[in-house]
């Protein structure tokens, strides 16, 4: 795999002007509300230090011109709700959000606050903007996924484990935006003799259940989609997983990390330091959300855990080896 590296609109663009009109002028400071449907765990640091990182070399400086208000949701819907009616009554200046439910809840809440996304995988088609050229409204971002990719995941998981017949494809789907995700997937799994169960979990023991029920069939395997919730939960999932020798393929790199076998997806930390780059234009007034279109990822990672494969039995195929940009032993 060789990781791609385009230059997006907003980057491009903000690197070309002048430094000076970029000051601030009226030494306000603003106010930015932080919304993270994870938890404030390493990965979820991550992605806000990336964007803080963003923001300071647009000469933002916390407790200078500007000030953060950060809240995590850890995949609680219901902590969603309530964080965005908190944020929006804080009334900031903008708000950065991450993940479908947060994004589609505030889009409900305020239609005034601009709002800039980074990570949500299908913002069209969960009627967050209208289109990816032309937004509208007062939110536009980073999106992170598209559809071809589930053939990927299919792929890759028939590499790294040939003998694979039937695929559990697992999700929630109150988190997880698997509709755009679903056609591919048979289009994929038809062309490479699989069979696709379409699996859903709305609890750590559904999760367990599950695991448990598609490892007593034998020849399959995992496609775990990106859903903030099994993000929660992937310490429950890798140790099931374990627990019955089944291979998986998840969405996103840094699952490998905790003991994912296989992992290829956007590189999210990317994507929050590139929505620096939109929150700094309408902060200075130079742009507003409905003329700004949605961008999508540049970076994609691959990442393949050895000791994970040596444990399930599994031989990396060289080529797996030679293309992935991590491998973790």
């Amino acid at each position: 795999m060789r990781r791609r590296d385009f230059i997006g609109f907003g980057g491009a663009t903000l690197a070309a002007w002048p430094l000076s009109t970029r000051a601030q002028q009226d030494g306000r400071v603003r106010r930015v509300g932080v919304l993270m449907g994870n938890a404030a765990d390493q990965v979820g640091q991550g992605r806000v230090a990336a964007f803080r990182e963003g923001m300071q070399t647009l000469k933002w400086i916390e407790g200078g011109n500007i000030a953060y208000e950060v809240r995590w949701a850890a995949g609680d819907v219901a902590v969603v709700k309530m964080q965005v009616a908190e944020i929006v009554g804080l009334a900031p200046d903008m708000i950065l959000a991450s993940n479908t439910p947060i994004v589609r809840a505030l889009k409900t809440a305020t239609q005034k606050i601009p709002i800039v996304f980074a990570g949500l995988s299908d913002p069209v088609g969960d009627g967050i903007v209208a289109s990816l050229a032309k937004p509208g409204g007062n939110i536009t971002g980073f999106s992170s996924f598209e559809a071809g990719m589930a053939g990927k995941w299919l792929q890759l998981l028939k590499e790294i484990a040939p003998g694979t017949q039937r695929v559990a494809v697992l999700y929630n789907p109150s988190t997880a935006p698997y509709s755009m995700f679903w056609p591919t997937l048979e289009t994929s799994a038809s062309a490479l003799g699989v069979m696709l169960v379409n699996t859903t979990a709305e609890t750590p023991a559904a999760i367990e259940a599950v695991i448990a029920d598609t490892a007593g069939t034998p020849a399959s395997a995992v496609i775990l989609l990106p859903d903030v919730f099994t993000t929660r939960h992937r310490a429950l999932i890798v140790a099931a997983l374990a627990q019955h020798k089944l291979p998986a393929v998840w969405a996103l790199p840094f699952y490998a990390n905790d003991g994912g076998l296989i992992a290829y997806g956007p590189d999210f930390e990317d994507q929050f330091r590139r929505a620096a780059a939109y929150v700094d234009r309408i902060l200075r007034g130079a742009s507003t959300p409905a003329d700004m279109p949605v961008q999508q990822p540049t970076k994609f990672e691959l990442k393949i855990n050895l000791k994970t494969a040596k444990a399930l039995g599994l031989t990396v195929p060289p080529t797996l080896l030679a293309t992935a940009d991590e491998l973790i032993e």
